[in-house]
C-alpha cells in the first residue's frame, strides 16, 4: 500500500489534505485564544489614585478602565441626602453601608458635579443611623465642609426592588439615590459611586480589594475548537482512506486477473484427429 501513497499523484493529494488539515487547525487555534475573555485590563496601576474628572465625565458611560480605580476629588457633603444601604459585607460580616450626597469642586476647564458616596459600614442599622443623625445634624439643604478625599471608584449597582419607604434599601444604584437626594445642585451626576479608604467617624472602613483579572472560559468557542480539529484529523484519516481503496481495488484486480490466469492454465485443450 505503502508504495502505491508514494506515488506522485497520492503524494499531490497528500500535500492538499495537508494543506486543509492546517487551515482547520489555524482556525481551531484561533477559536481557542477567543475561548478566553479577561474582565479587565492586565496591568492596570489602579492603587496609584488620579483625578476623577481625568478618569470619567459625569452623564456619561464609564469606561471598563475606570471599574476599581483609586481616585482622588474635593467636594462638600449635603446634608440629609444621607442613605442607609442593607445588606453590605465587610470581612464577610454582614451589615450597613451609609452613602452620602458629594457636590464635587470643579476643577480647571470642568464644572462642579454630583457623586454618590460610600462613607462607611457599621455592623448594625442603629450604628449606622446614628452617624446618619449626626451627619444630619445640619439644615436640610445645606453643606459640610469642603474635603478632600481619595477611594475606589466602582459602577453603579442596578436597582433593586427595595422598599425604599420603609428604609430598606440594599442596592448602591446611583439611578435610586439621585431620587432620594433632597436637592440637586447643577451639574452631572457620576454614573458610578467612590468608596471611601478612609471612613468618617463612628464608622468603619469598607472592604475594596484590588480588582483581580478574572478569567472566563466561553465553553462554546472551545467546542468550535474541538470541532476544528476533528475536521483536520478527519482530512488526513480521508487521504489514508481513500489510498487504501485504490491500494484494495489494484489487489482484487491483481486477485482476479491471477485467478483467471489460472484457470486459464487449467483447460484442457482440445485434440484434433484427421
Amino acid at each position: 500500500m505503502w508504495q502505491l501513497a508514494r506515488s506522485p499523484r497520492w503524494i499531490a493529494a497528500l500535500v492538499l489534505c495537508l494543506a486543509i488539515a492546517g487551515a482547520f487547525a489555524a482556525l481551531g487555534q484561533w477559536q481557542l485564544s477567543r475561548s478566553v475573555e479577561r474582565a479587565v485590563v492586565d496591568g492596570r496601576q489602579t492603587e496609584q489614585a488620579v483625578p476623577l474628572e481625568s478618569l470619567v465625565a459625569p452623564n456619561e458611560t464609564n469606561r471598563s478602565e475606570a471599574a476599581g480605580q483609586k481616585v482622588t476629588v474635593s467636594g462638600t457633603l449635603v446634608a440629609s441626602d444621607f442613605v442607609i444601604i442593607g445588606e453590605r459585607l465587610n470581612q464577610g460580616q454582614p451589615g450597613y453601608w451609609v452613602m452620602g450626597h458629594l457636590v464635587t469642586v470643579p476643577a480647571a476647564g470642568t464644572s462642579q458635579a454630583n457623586l454618590a458616596v460610600a462613607l462607611g459600614w457599621a455592623p448594625s442599622r442603629a450604628a449606622a443611623a446614628s452617624v446618619v443623625d449626626r451627619l444630619d445634624s445640619a439644615p436640610p439643604g445645606s453643606t459640610l465642609a469642603t474635603t478632600d478625599y481619595t477611594g475606589r471608584f466602582l459602577t453603579t449597582e442596578a436597582p433593586s426592588d427595595d422598599d425604599v419607604d420603609n428604609g430598606e434599601q440594599k442596592a448602591a444604584s446611583v439611578a435610586a439615590l439621585v431620587n432620594q437626594w433632597v436637592e440637586l445642585p447643577p451639574g452631572g451626576v457620576y454614573g458610578g459611586y467612590l468608596v471611601l479608604d478612609d471612613a468618617v467617624t463612628g464608622l468603619d472602613a469598607i472592604d475594596s480589594p484590588v480588582p483581580t483579572s478574572e478569567v472566563t472560559l466561553n465553553w462554546l468557542n472551545i467546542f468550535y475548537a474541538v470541532e476544528w480539529a476533528v475536521f483536520a484529523v478527519f482530512a488526513v484519516f480521508l487521504w489514508f482512506r481513500l489510498v487504501k481503496d485504490a491500494w484494495e481495488r489494484e489487489e482484487e484486480e491483481r486477485a482476479d486477473a491471477e485467478l483467471a490466469t489460472a484457470a486459464d492454465a487449467q483447460t484442457p485443450r482440445e485434440t484434433h484427429v484427421n
